[in-house]
């Protein structure tokens, strides 16, 4: 059997917004604001991206975003723009019924929140993609259910209790379907996992929030929510080293702009990365 070479749209679910000094941790602002330039409440932009993946007979979904589920407290708190997954399948022409899979990179509210969806204000959360099966880190399944986390409201039992009987708990490193693999990306979370495939013009990986944006390329650019920050600083600079030597291109998780990378090294400073923007495989 040759290799899956999977067609792939990246798909805006929604912008919103999060404080610019706990997006860049230890960095000052008078650094991280020349390229993330901060709203009145210190806020920076940040879109929340995912990836529907299609090999002609399954259509794989990478990451939920957000989903619609806010009231308008937290609409407000967050500045989420008023879409979700939901609409972008659907200005592709997909409906939430056709997607036949769903793997998420971890499960804090902008990653996982699309897993499920109200119908109306105020009712009950039901699973957004009903012939789906969603697979993700058997770790970051455990610790999102004790809310083992350095934030208390990310892990959303509202995301979790409706999709809990169609969950497929992965082990590390594993084909989780075939042509799609996932790799632990320790870290942000304890569990977080990477996602690599297979398009016409080679390898893409989705790595989570490792890195999620390009502004996030230096080492020490990590944030304030990840629960391990030198690990985080580890497990980049080995993605960005991978991506290096097997030619593999990013697609970041939160980018605003373009948000699929090739990697390089500086030509004088061999131990820092750089990004530049990579062709979409349709251009």
């Amino acid at each position: 059997m040759g290799k899956c070479v999977w067609q792939w749209h990246l798909l805006r679910a929604g912008s919103f917004r999060l404080d610019g000094g706990t997006m860049f941790g230890i960095i000052p602002r008078v650094l991280w604001a020349r390229v993330a330039p901060p709203d009145d409440l210190n806020r920076i932009t940040l879109q929340t991206n995912c990836l529907l993946l299609d090999d002609g007979e399954r259509k794989v979904l990478v990451e939920t975003g957000y989903g619609n589920k806010f009231d308008a407290k937290g609409r407000e708190m967050f500045a989420l723009e008023s879409r979700w997954i939901g609409d972008a399948l659907g200005e592709i022409g997909v409906d939430c019924d056709d997607i036949d899979a769903v793997v998420v990179t971890h499960l804090h509210f902008d990653h996982a929140g699309g897993l499920t969806c109200i119908d109306a204000p105020g009712g009950a959360p039901r699973p957004s993609f009903p012939n789906a099966k969603i697979y993700v880190q058997k770790t970051e399944w455990n610790d999102a259910l004790a809310n083992k986390s350095t934030m208390t409201r990310t892990y959303l039992r509202e995301n979790l209790d409706p999709i809990a009987d169609r969950v497929v708990l992965l082990d590390g490193e594993a084909e989780a379907i075939p042509g799609i693999r996932v790799m632990p990306t320790c870290g942000h979370t304890w569990g977080q996992q990477g996602v690599l495939f297979d398009d016409a013009l080679g390898a893409v990986v989705f790595p989570g929030d490792v890195m999620p944006t390009a502004n996030h390329v230096g080492p020490a650019y990590n944030m304030a929510y990840d629960v391990l920050p030198y690990e985080n600083l580890l497990t980049k600079r080995r993605l960005l080293g991978r991506c290096i030597e097997h030619g593999w291109r990013i697609a970041i998780d939160h980018d605003p702009g373009h948000a699929l990378v090739n990697v390089s090294r500086h030509h004088d400073r061999p131990d820092q990365f750089r990004l530049e923007p990579a062709p979409w495989p349709a251009d």
